[in-house]
C-alpha cells in the first residue's frame, strides 16, 4: 500500500539489477511517485432564514492545490445543483411552510488522487408573515374585544408590544391579545398602538 503523508508527491528512485550465473546485469533504474490522498475540514451545518444573502462557504484541507467538487441535493434553497472549490454568496430560498434542508456533499481531488467525501447540511427556514388585525375603538370602562393573532405558520410564536400602557393593556406580551377594560381618565381621546411580531 502507497503511503504518502507529506502533503506533497514522495518521489523514490528504485535501482535494480539481474544475476545469473555469476553474472550481473547492467541496473536499470526508475522511479515511483507517490501522490498524497487529499482531504477536505468539515464543514459546519447552517441554519438560515429565506431571503438572507449567505456568507461564502470556503472548503480547505492539508493538500495543496485540493480541487473541491461539491453537489447539493436540493436546489430549491437558493443553491445551485453541484459546483467547484467554495460556494459563492447566494440569497436563501424557502417557498414553503416548513424548513428545507439540502445536504451538501464535498468531494476532494489532488492530482488523480480523490479523498474521502464530506457532507453537511443547509437548513432554509421558512418567515412567518401576521394576519393584519383591525383597528379598535373602545369607550372608556368598556370591554376590548380580544385578538387572536394568526399568521402563514402554525408553528409562530407571537410576540407584540403595546405604545401606551395607561389604556389599561400591557406595555408587552406574548400569544394572543386577551380582552381588557379600556381606560382613559385624560378627557380625550387616546390612542394606543399595538407591534406584533
Amino acid at each position: 500500500v502507497a503511503t504518502n503523508n507529506t502533503g506533497t508527491a514522495t518521489l523514490a528512485t528504485i535501482n535494480a539489477s539481474a544475476t545469473a550465473y555469476g553474472c550481473s546485469s547492467p541496473a536499470v533504474n526508475f522511479t515511483i511517485s507517490v501522490k498524497p490522498t487529499p482531504d477536505v475540514l468539515q464543514p459546519a451545518n447552517q441554519a438560515l432564514c429565506s431571503g438572507i444573502k449567505t456568507s461564502a462557504i470556503s472548503f480547505n484541507g492539508a493538500v495543496s492545490g485540493t480541487q473541491y467538487n461539491w453537489t447539493n441535493t436540493n436546489n430549491s434553497i437558493g443553491l445551485v445543483a453541484s459546483g467547484t472549490d467554495n460556494i459563492g454568496s447566494f440569497t436563501a430560498v424557502n417557498n414553503t411552510t416548513t424548513p428545507q434542508t439540502a445536504t451538501i456533499v464535498v468531494s476532494p481531488d489532488a492530482s488523480g488522487c480523490p479523498g474521502n467525501t464530506k457532507s453537511f447540511t443547509i437548513t432554509v427556514n421558512p418567515v412567518p408573515t401576521i394576519v393584519q388585525p383591525a383597528n379598535q375603538v373602545l369607550c372608556s370602562n368598556n370591554s376590548s374585544s380580544p385578538v387572536v393573532l394568526t399568521g402563514s405558520l402554525t408553528t409562530a410564536t407571537f410576540n407584540w408590544t403595546n405604545s401606551n400602557p395607561l389604556i389599561g393593556l400591557n406595555a408587552t406580551g406574548t400569544g394572543n391579545i386577551a380582552s381588557f377594560v379600556a381606560t382613559n381618565n385624560t378627557g380625550t381621546a387616546t390612542l394606543a398602538t399595538i407591534n406584533a411580531s
